[in-house]
């Protein structure tokens, strides 16, 4: 069982090219303990910046930053700096067209028992809907280091949605197809496409063993970039199998789940069922307490397959 958080990853790459590259920088909002970016700041403390609680006051720095040409990578919580300083996204970031990666850590509800305050179900379809803005939910520690390897090599602006916990692979080492701004197929199948994003990736590929067994055959696709969305693997995939299932950890409006039906909808019209956080308070618990209760694991995914080909 993995016991590396994704969050942990993106420190190890950025630690490592920072060593020779001095633009990257990293800022926090006081929160370099549970982005796992403690390690950067006490091996680079010339390339960071704490800011303390002012989420606002961190993506406009980070701007700053990237203005002068440096690389800014600002972490923290998803549910605030996807919602406290929106407009500074939104016009500093994005508009100005700004290198800055933000990330948003514990996203969903990594933070459990600490409630809505703390959960971020919408932090998809805010920062999808602002324009310039790119959006990842690498399913992995194997993707998250390609991904973080990726953007240094760009300068567009970008959020990236990591969990809290440690995640079991998808990939492996020796074997994690990557290509930027393209969705990866984990199984092929002809009967049901089933698309899910982040953590919820995993489950969506246990659910295509579960089916197997039931001589349902189940496509799966990692749409880890949801904006852009990949459309022609959507397209390709759905156009050869029956009904489709999306699956997010986030609220049922304006994510994953919506984007896909789109494009399902304008392109090749097929059944389009989602499997989502529901739109209210979800329960306390345990990540994996609450995907049990609202069927966002493999078990789950299976039987919204079946209902979607029935």
């Amino acid at each position: 069982m993995n016991n590396i958080p994704n969050r942990k990853v993106i420190c190890d790459v950025l630690m490592e090219h920072a060593k020779d590259d001095k633009d990257i920088v990293v800022l926090c909002s006081d929160s370099r303990g549970s982005a796992s970016l403690a390690p950067f700041f006490e091996n680079f403390p010339e390339q960071s910046v704490e800011v303390g609680i002012a989420e606002q006051d961190l993506v406009s720095i980070a701007a700053g930053l990237a203005k002068t040409g440096k690389k800014p990578f600002a972490a923290s919580p998803a549910s605030f700096v996807s919602t406290r300083s929106y407009e500074q996204a939104k016009v500093d970031c994005a508009y100005s067209n700004m290198n800055v990666k933000l990330i948003g850590i514990s996203g969903g509800v990594s933070y459990g028992a600490l409630g809505m305050s703390h959960h971020s179900a919408q932090d998809i379809a805010a920062m999808a809907a602002i324009p310039n803005m790119r959006v990842y939910l690498p399913s992995d520690r194997h993707q998250t280091k390609y991904l973080v390897e990726a953007l240094l090599k760009d300068e567009k602006p970008a959020y990236i949605r990591t969990g809290r916990n440690p995640v079991e692979d998808t990939y492996t080492e020796d074997n994690c197809p990557f290509e930027m701004d393209k969705a990866t197929i984990v199984n092929e199948g002809s009967d049901v496409t089933i698309i899910a994003c982040g953590e919820m990736v995993k489950p969506a590929a246990d659910a295509a063993q579960l089916l197997e067994k039931e001589g349902i055959s189940a496509e799966v696709i990692d749409m880890y970039c949801v904006k852009p969305l990949d459309t022609e693997t959507i397209i390709k995939s759905v156009q050869k199998t029956k009904a489709v299932v999306t699956v997010e950890e986030h609220a049922p409006f304006g994510g994953l789940g919506s984007m896909v039906a789109q494009v399902v909808s304008a392109n090749c019209p097929k059944k389009v069922l989602e499997i989502a956080l529901p739109d209210a308070p979800v329960i306390t618990g345990t990540s994996k307490e609450v995907f049990d209760y609202y069927g966002m694991n493999a078990e789950g995914i299976a039987k919204k397959a079946k209902e979607a080909l029935a």
